[in-house]
């Protein structure tokens, strides 16, 4: 097993999206790293930090697991989507896309709270220039954020 931080601007899709829809395909990546960790890395039952970024209090928001493997992201041959891509063909995809659905809510574990923690200090969302919308996540730093969420609820 493995666990992943996913970025979602809330006001793209935020936390109580996810708890309304259930279950969600995480499209609309086309960074090429974070592609990657979803075609090549991600498997069912994964854990994910979903994680609001872009907003007035960045932070960890709930708790998610992937739900399927990757597969295409329909949105990549669609001429009127946002994240069309026309060198992208159903028999070439350049970009993929998992399904994840929520584990539950959780209260916000805000970046400046992480970024306090020297147990975190390694985490791939405090590194310096880090963008990418998808990180993988150390067992030994999940364990520490679910001890942190139970916490304080």
């Amino acid at each position: 097993m493995r666990y992943w931080l996913m970025k979602s601007e809330p006001s793209e899709y935020s936390i109580d999206d996810l708890v309304r829809d259930g279950r969600v395909p995480w499209f609309g990546v086309r960074n090429y790293q974070a592609r990657n960790f979803m075609r090549d890395q991600m498997r069912v039952g994964d854990g994910v930090l979903f994680y609001h970024s872009s907003c007035a209090e960045p932070g960890i928001a709930g708790l998610a697991e992937v739900a399927s493997l990757a597969y295409p992201d329909a949105t990549q041959f669609d001429p009127k989507a946002k994240y069309y891509d026309p060198k992208a063909t159903p028999e070439a995809p350049r970009w993929f896309n998992v399904d994840v659905k929520i584990t539950r809510k959780t209260r916000l574990l805000p970046l400046s709270e992480i970024r306090s923690y020297p147990e975190l200090a390694q985490m791939r969302i405090l590194a310096r220039g880090n963008r990418l919308s998808i990180t993988p996540v150390d067992p030994a730093e999940w364990a520490f954020i679910l001890k942190k969420l139970d916490q304080r609820a």
